[in-house]
């Protein structure tokens, strides 16, 4: 009888086995529950990361689309202004061979004309660029000719040959000008001022041939 009771009382080798599996598989289950998580994180991060990235390229996208479109609207008349320029040289043409007789009634009809004109493109962006008496800027300003003058400093545009215009802030036509240099020294002999006198009027010929073709090939 006690033999009895002591198996009794004592587990089998089975139970041991079967209790030491039960004991291990929350531990299995709960290693395998850890790796799905940080599986899980990883790939949230991934697709926050995507996110963030198509975000960006689509707010950079959409801001150059709306610069672009600013652009268009804002420059769209360049080719229409552009072409009534050379309409402008001649109104401007005119108004300096009518000079001499300022108060006739066609010359102030062309002036007239040329101010209304100037007026209502001025409202659509078009505007002169400064340069009589301006430094000489070679990114508004297309240099024909220079000329010895005493009463300017170097690099002064002396004259503007033909009239230059921005487009709001974009150089439409560059001013065709003239620029100041200081005079020579003298030679001293009547020989050197003939030459020098050739020198300037073989300048003004060329500058005059180079502005003809240049707006000839306008």
């Amino acid at each position: 009888m006690e033999e009895g009771k002591e198996k009794d009382n004592g587990p089998t080798e089975t139970q041991e086995t079967e209790d030491a599996q039960i004991k291990e598989e929350p531990s299995i289950s709960g290693g395998k529950s850890g790796r799905e998580k940080e599986e899980a994180e990883r790939h949230n991060q991934e697709s926050h990361d995507k996110y963030v990235r198509l975000y960006a390229e689509f707010e950079n996208y959409r801001k150059r689309v709306s610069k672009e479109k600013e652009e268009l609207v804002k420059y769209g008349n360049e080719s229409l202004l552009y072409a009534l320029l050379p309409a402008i040289d001649h109104l401007e043409l005119a108004l300096k061979h009518g000079a001499y007789d300022p108060k006739t009634g066609v010359v102030q009809g062309v002036e007239l004309t040329l101010k209304e004109l100037q007026r209502t493109l001025g409202k659509f962006g078009l505007s002169r660029i400064e340069a009589v008496g301006k430094q000489f800027d070679p990114s508004v300003h297309h240099a024909m000719m220079q000329v010895e003058r005493e009463d300017l400093d170097e690099k002064i545009v002396a004259e503007e040959l033909r009239t230059g215009y921005f487009f709001h802030d974009k150089v439409l036509r560059p001013s065709l000008v003239s620029v100041s240099v200081k005079p020579k020294e003298p030679a001293g002999t009547p020989d050197a001022e003939i030459e020098k006198e050739k020198a300037e009027d073989t300048e003004e010929v060329d500058a005059e041939n180079e502005l003809t073709e240049i707006i000839e090939e306008e």
